[in-house]
């Protein structure tokens, strides 16, 4: 059975480029029959905006979404994380690192997704800290190619040594990684396919090789195109992308549609009107696969 979800963080109330994906994924979720999951990814307490994740279900709420079962929320899930890391460190796959963020960064290299860590707790693993502080921990990536085939990008691959290095899953404040606990959750919760922004594409690498080293089962990938300012910039919190109206959900829905190569839809009594004619004119070989300006 096909599962989906949406999974929204609290650091800030839904936006356009938010309800894009909400609604992609919706209407895949519902095309093929399957169940469509809400989960509040509320790892990063200092950067949550107060009231933002009863907000964000208001706002699905107002827009016409429903979703399935009850929400979850990643910070009820930290002794899942625990248990998957812990059976990393049982097959010596991770490696506690006290190197500090100024340190490391000095001698890193540009990969595909920011610095590359450059291995220098790697070949000292076991070693004290010099500090006294806790360490980060980090996996062990293979020098050897990861790739998938996404259902709107097509065929996408990175070397993890070369593109990214040995990434955290355990960060020294105590925070969970994104990287972890989204493949602990879409195992746990069952999650067949994956519907979200480009902007997460370079990530999904990673969670495949830790999908194997977990010996979990990888979903189907579709990365949706973002939508962008007229300067080129993604619209999100930090370009300051305007969370979303209930009163102009109709108005919104509208726009996303096109934004998807949805048809345009006959005149509707409520939101959830939309959602029905998306899910039953839905076809994702018709998402575009470039990013969209929206002005």
């Amino acid at each position: 059975m096909y599962v989906g979800r949406f999974a929204p963080s609290p650091t800030g109330l839904l936006h356009i480029g938010s309800l894009l994906t909400a609604l992609a994924s919706y209407a895949d979720a519902r095309a093929h029959g399957g169940k469509w999951l809400v989960r509040m990814e509320d790892l990063d307490p200092p950067r949550e905006m107060a009231g933002a994740a009863d907000h964000i279900l208001y706002t699905l709420e107002a827009f016409g979404f429903e979703w399935d079962g009850e929400v979850v929320y990643q910070s009820r899930r930290h002794h899942l994380y625990e248990h998957a890391l812990g059976r990393l460190k049982d097959r010596g796959l991770v490696y506690p690192c006290y190197c500090s963020r100024k340190d490391w960064q000095a001698a890193a290299g540009i990969g595909a997704d920011g610095l590359v860590y450059n291995g220098r707790c790697r070949v000292s693993a076991g070693r004290p800290s010099e500090n006294g502080k806790p360490p980060a921990w980090r996996i062990c990536v293979p020098e050897e190619t990861v790739g998938f085939d996404d259902a709107i990008v097509g065929h996408y691959a990175q070397n993890l040594a070369a593109d990214i290095g040995d990434f955290v899953l355990l960060r020294a404040d105590g925070f969970w990684a994104y990287q972890l606990a989204v493949v602990v959750d879409d195992a746990e919760q069952g999650i067949t396919h994956v519907v979200r922004g480009q902007d997460l594409l370079v990530s999904t690498p990673r969670q495949i090789f830790l999908q194997y080293s977990l010996g979990l089962s990888q979903p189907n990938y579709a990365h949706l195109p973002l939508l962008v300012n007229r300067v080129g910039q993604k619209w999100s919190k930090q370009t300051r992308a305007s969370a979303l109206d209930g009163l102009q959900a109709e108005s919104l829905l509208r726009q996303v549609s096109a934004y998807l190569n949805l048809p345009p839809a006959p005149q509707v009594d409520c939101p959830r009107d939309l959602l029905d004619w998306a899910v039953a004119h839905w076809h994702i070989g018709r998402v575009p696969q470039k990013e969209i300006s929206t002005e």
